[in-house]
């Protein structure tokens, strides 16, 4: 009997991984997704990312009520506890990441392509890419247990705080009005804020590959 409540466990790990993994694809297809329309003017793209925003939150309370469950019942110890600990750390980070990629999906309905001047769609392309190449290496820290990761992507993050001195420099020239300005005011935040979390979760893996959890 205890022997099939720990296979019942085990497979209730593995249903968490696989959702955890599952939520930093939509992070990172979204982000993506939501740079290009906010470049390109594509409003269309707005529904589909809100859409897969109510699939994770579905997701996130799934998980938060699985994973309190196990920690009532199973009383994991050791590798499993770390799981089940950081899996409650890190789905939330997942979940506002994707709230902070819906937003600037949301600014491509009252943003045309044409109000940006070229040097701030250049630094929001590239803002863009680095997020999203920190998102995927951080979702590889987390599947590979790459305690290693947190330094590599505090210097992206560097280049990413670099990008938003550079942009807001840029809307300060003039160049746009004072509304589109304002409007990538906050999408540089966003840009900014999900660097930030790609940050934390990958210093969260950390104490998931074994090392002492990193203080908030």
């Amino acid at each position: 009997m205890v022997s099939e409540l720990r296979v019942a466990f085990h497979q209730q790990l593995q249903a968490i991984e696989g959702k955890i993994i599952q939520l930093f694809a939509f992070v990172s297809e979204d982000l993506a997704v939501a740079t290009e329309a906010l470049l390109n003017g594509d409003a269309d793209a707005v529904q589909v990312i809100s859409e897969r925003e109510a699939v994770i939150d579905s997701v996130q309370r799934e998980l938060e009520h699985v994973v309190n469950n196990q920690l009532a019942l199973q009383a994991p110890v050791a590798t499993d506890l770390r799981l089940v600990l950081s899996a409650l750390r890190i789905v939330p980070e997942l979940e506002r990441s994707h709230d902070l990629v819906e937003h600037i999906a949301e600014h491509a309905t009252h943003v045309l392509s044409d109000d940006l001047s070229p040097r701030a769609r250049g630094l929001l392309q590239r803002m863009g890419d680095i997020g999203g190449e920190m998102w995927n290496r951080a979702a590889d820290a987390w599947y590979q247990r790459d305690g290693a990761a947190a330094v590599a992507l505090e210097e992206r993050d560097d280049d990413l705080d670099s990008l938003h001195s550079a942009i807001m420099a840029e809307l300060a020239s003039g160049k746009m009005s004072l509304p589109v300005a304002m409007d990538m005011t906050l999408v540089a935040r966003y840009y900014e804020r999900l660097g930030d979390h790609a940050v934390n979760i990958a210093r969260r893996v950390v104490y998931l590959a074994g090392g002492e959890p990193h203080p908030d």
